[in-house]
């Protein structure tokens, strides 16, 4: 039986794991697809799983009360998702599929448990998770600075 492992092995977010932590993971892992124009979450909701993206385009958006305003475009081989680590396990932002776009979903949850059985591994996922918080603060300034102009 072929099991996901050679896919989150491959994926970019988990370059350079442990051999046993990528199998260890395979267990919280799924497939999923999501077509063009399709909500994968709202901001609010519970954020109860991590995608990597396999193929396909995501928009990060916020509402203003103009409508959504983009903040991101998340594209193959990039993670999507970090408020499952992180109480309250609530999206920050709505997140929708720009083309039909396949992905790796890993259960929060199960993700949490195996942080918590392995510190180590905890420590080395969540340095990659601050790296997508940062780079999503980033991504919101530079949107904010587009919307309201940049200061003298």
């Amino acid at each position: 039986m072929e099991t996901l492992e050679p896919l989150l092995k491959d994926h970019p977010f988990f370059r350079d794991l442990a051999s046993g932590d990528i199998q260890l993971l395979t267990g919280c892992a799924k497939n999923v697809r999501f077509e063009a124009g399709q909500v994968i979450f709202h901001e609010g909701e519970n954020a109860d799983q991590f995608y990597l993206l396999r193929d396909g385009r995501v928009a990060l958006e916020v509402f203003t009360t103009r409508g959504p305003a983009p903040i991101q475009t998340i594209n193959a081989g990039d993670a999507l998702g970090w408020s499952w680590l992180i109480p309250p396990y609530k999206w920050r932002f709505d997140a929708r599929a720009i083309e039909t776009t396949r992905a790796l979903a890993l259960d929060g949850k199960c993700l949490r448990g195996k942080c918590d059985e392995d510190p180590r591994l905890g420590y080395e996922l969540l340095k990659r998770i601050a790296a997508i918080i940062a780079e999503r603060l980033h991504a919101t300034r530079l949107q904010m600075l587009d919307v309201y102009g940049a200061r003298d």
